[in-house]
């Protein structure tokens, strides 16, 4: 008997297949048919399977910008301090679906009475052009469904904020920690937004902001559950206050973006993409890469001045911020940057660039 789609699914994650009497976990089909043929994944490593940067990271007050997997980062400003990881999965539910991987934060200084304007959360930023999908802004817009699994050691109700960065506007929906050190999945249903499209373009369309603590100007309005323009008071109402206790941490995976709206039995499965064709995803928008001892390139005419250039291994999404460094040789200054590469000038020993960064980061 051949297998359904739901049935392959099932094998990836351990369940057995409903052609041989088992039980799906997910139906994700509306009337047989699968409502996102052939389509990539709208989150890019929601499976938290790349981590470029390095795997842990302290963040000291104000350290904003701290990425323990790619494309997604905690954001922290003076609300305690913190260490976040990509953390390796070995039981529990999570595991079970397929997850190996996750984000995760551990408070190790706490500050239990913020300032009004402190603020704590997690984030991910899709490309404006990538949300078009959801056709905001017109009479046929979509709902939009997230899905995610989550962890911590505290109970209580936390909240999700989309934010529309073309048009500065928002909308939020809430889930429960039901279960102390518990992974659980959560569904969050949003509504569709008939004002404020979106740019055609490469630059910030959805922020999603998984708020974990916040000092009263982001937390004493309330929860926007319809779109609204932007109000800051609201975007962190519900808030596990992770900063409270040095006990605290939160972490989570299988963040799943759906156009439509899901309940958890009809859900699609969760995408799962091999590491070669998600990291191929991440390098749009941070690259790193250990390039050798020397670069060869060419002397200008008249002139002892050598020119090196490097290709990025594809386009990236826009300019990045080049940062390249070598041991003990002098490589010179960093020349013309493109999203396609960039060339280095020669230093007193050459053309050299052992290593080297590049963001393009939203």
């Amino acid at each position: 008997m051949a297998l359904s789609k739901i049935d392959v699914a099932n094998m990836l994650t351990g369940a057995t297949p409903v052609a041989n009497g088992g039980t799906a976990l997910t139906s994700g089909f509306v009337n047989g048919s699968d409502p996102r043929p052939d389509a990539k994944p709208l989150i890019i490593n929601g499976n938290m399977a790349v981590a470029q940067r390095g795997t842990s990271f302290t963040h000291a007050n104000s350290n904003n910008n701290a990425f323990p997997v790619d494309r997604f980062t905690f954001q922290t400003g003076s609300i305690g301090e913190y260490t976040s990881t990509q953390e390796t999965l070995s039981s529990g539910a999570a595991y079970n679906a397929g997850f190996r991987k996750a984000a995760r934060i551990d408070c190790t200084s706490a500050d239990a009475s913020p300032s009004s304007g402190d603020y704590f959360w997690f984030q991910y930023t899709m490309e404006a052009q990538d949300c078009l999908v959801f056709k905001k802004g017109t009479s046929s817009a979509e709902k939009m469904t997230v899905a995610f699994w989550v962890k911590s050691n505290k109970t209580g109700t936390g909240q999700l904020t989309v934010k529309d960065s073309d048009n500065d506007r928002q909308v939020a929906g809430t889930y429960t920690v039901s279960s102390a050190d518990t992974w659980e999945h959560k569904v969050i249903n949003l509504p569709a937004d008939t004002s404020g499209a979106m740019n055609n373009d490469n630059g910030a369309g959805f922020r999603f902001e998984w708020w974990l603590g916040g000092g009263s100007s982001y937390t004493s309005g309330a929860v926007p559950t319809a779109w609204e323009a932007r109000a800051d008071g609201d975007r962190g109402v519900s808030t596990l206050a992770i900063n409270d206790n040095t006990a605290n941490d939160w972490a989570i995976t299988g963040i799943q973006v759906e156009v439509g709206e899901f309940s958890s039995t009809t859900l699609p499965p969760f995408q799962f993409e091999s590491f070669d064709e998600n990291f191929e995803r991440c390098i749009r928008y941070h690259y790193e890469k250990l390039v050798g001892t020397n670069i060869h390139g060419y002397e200008y005419a008249g002139s002892s001045d050598y020119i090196g250039t490097i290709h990025f291994p594809k386009l990236m999404r826009a300019t990045p911020t080049v940062d390249a460094a070598q041991n003990s040789y002098s490589y010179g200054s960093i020349g013309t940057i493109s999203n396609e590469g960039f060339t280095i000038a020669k230093g007193s020993n050459g053309c050299y660039a052992q290593r080297y960064t590049a963001t393009a980061e939203l």
